[in-house]
């Protein structure tokens, strides 16, 4: 004990600074000012700004509580603001900035002045080169102004709100049209930049998507999906998923383009990054599931079928983050509608042990969308008149007390109502087979 006080007292005396002819110990410890705290996050301010309350924050926090909660009251006081538009507080910056200098050998560092919110004169008038640019094919001129943009976005929020607020994504799918009329080699950067700089903008209005779901963008989309760079092809998903998602009259459109399908399987079979695969497997899941005609939906499902897709997604599903898991099993849901999806999962044998795996493991839609999956391959089964093994096998790992726990626990209508098949099915088996892991149940929370 009295070696280890010594080595704790060697150490303070190491650090201490000798300053002229005086001794400064660095580990005194200097409290904040608590009018140099914000009120919301309790850390020193970087950027104050002050409410119609009076009150002042961190712009940071009191912009996330504003703008991403959609509180517009004051967090301290609890009164409605009379505008949400908060004012620099430059006086107290200054005091911030002066006391951190003060206090610069106890480890603060002088915050630098934050640099002027963009405006909407500055947005207008990079938009209105960019018009001027495009008019003259000028791709170079273009790929600037974005990157242009780009960087006034990644700055903070409040930029992002005023470049959006000023119609920035409509001039840029407005662009990215233009350019699409000569999709070549040469307009393949100017193309992906424009796509990146839209990423950011998300989501968008009606008049941008109704652009960007032209066929000649959607055409361009598609070729860039195929031959685009790996950001390229990233930032292609990302915009083909908000089209898709957002109007199921573009279903069709997209199916129609030559190689369409066959490139977003690709970036399933050989994905890029996880927000990649996120965003193709929810463009994937509106295609096969549409309120579209059966017959156009069965032709799209064989396609991925015959792809390879169902295998490459049980393998995925043994170990894959929770909104992939959620995704995967939607699309493979979808997959097994018709005949031929369900057999090609009936013949893998990674199905059954996966989709038991994920009940009550993952969210309650990973646990629905894998009972519908059991449910329809022990209706398979019958309707070919084979030995029921599918019942066998999800015995053996576990399913019947699983689905027995699931029709107690909260879950919808339909998927008790197939829990209750499935164990009915289950229950004639149960004198052969007597398996479970038990530690599914190691953490499983009950309400009961």
């Amino acid at each position: 004990m009295i070696s280890a006080y010594r080595s704790r007292r060697a150490a303070r005396n190491a650090n201490k600074i000798k300053k002229g002819s005086k001794l400064v110990d660095v580990d005194v410890e200097v409290t904040i000012p608590e009018h140099f705290r914000c009120p919301i996050s309790l850390e020193l301010m970087k950027d104050p700004v002050t409410l119609s309350t009076g009150i002042t924050y961190d712009r940071e926090s009191v912009e996330k509580w504003i703008f991403e909660d959609e509180k517009h009251t004051c967090p301290v006081t609890g009164v409605s603001l009379t505008t949400l538009d908060p004012v620099p507080n430059h006086t107290l910056r200054k005091m911030i900035q002066n006391w951190c200098v003060e206090n610069k050998l106890y480890g603060f560092d002088r915050i630098p002045t934050p640099r002027a919110p963009a405006n909407s004169y500055q947005v207008s008038d990079i938009l209105s080169k960019i018009v001027d640019m495009r008019a003259k094919g000028n791709a170079e001129g273009v790929m600037e102004l974005v990157v242009k943009m780009k960087d006034l976005a990644k700055e903070s929020e409040r930029n992002k709100r005023c470049i959006v607020a000023n119609g920035s994504a409509r001039i840029l799918s407005e662009t990215f049209e233009m350019f699409s009329s000569y999709k070549n080699q040469e307009n393949a950067s100017v193309l992906e930049e424009i796509l990146s700089g839209l990423t950011l903008l998300l989501p968008f209005d009606q008049a941008t998507k109704s652009c960007l779901g032209s066929n000649q963008c959607l055409s361009t989309i598609v070729w860039i999906l195929k031959v685009g760079t790996l950001s390229g092809r990233r930032n292609a998903v990302l915009i083909l998923k908000e089209i898709l998602s957002s109007d199921q009259t573009k279903l069709h459109e997209f199916t129609e383009i030559e190689g369409s399908i066959e490139a977003l399987a690709k970036l399933i079979k050989e994905p890029i990054c996880p927000t990649t695969t996120n965003a193709s497997l929810l463009a994937i899941y509106h295609l096969v599931t549409p309120s579209t005609s059966f017959d156009h939906k069965k032709t799209l499902i064989t396609t991925f079928v015959n792809m390879g897709i169902i295998d490459k997604l049980l393998e995925m599903l043994v170990d894959c983050s929770r909104g992939v898991c959620e995704k995967s099993l939607g699309v493979l849901e979808g997959l097994c509608s018709i005949d031929e999806g369900l057999e090609k999962a009936y013949n893998n044998a990674l199905t059954v042990p996966v989709l038991v795996k994920k009940l009550l493991r993952v969210s309650d839609m990973a646990t629905e969308f894998s009972v519908s999956i059991l449910w329809m391959l022990c209706r398979y089964e019958k309707s070919k008149g084979v030995e029921e093994s599918v019942a066998i096998e999800a015995l053996q790992v576990g399913a019947f007390q699983k689905l027995l726990l699931l029709l107690q626990v909260g879950s919808s209508v339909k998927t008790k109502e197939k829990s209750g098949d499935l164990l009915k099915g289950m229950n004639v088996h149960r004198g052969r087979v007597d398996c479970i892991e038990s530690m599914d149940f190691k953490d499983l929370k009950r309400p009961f």
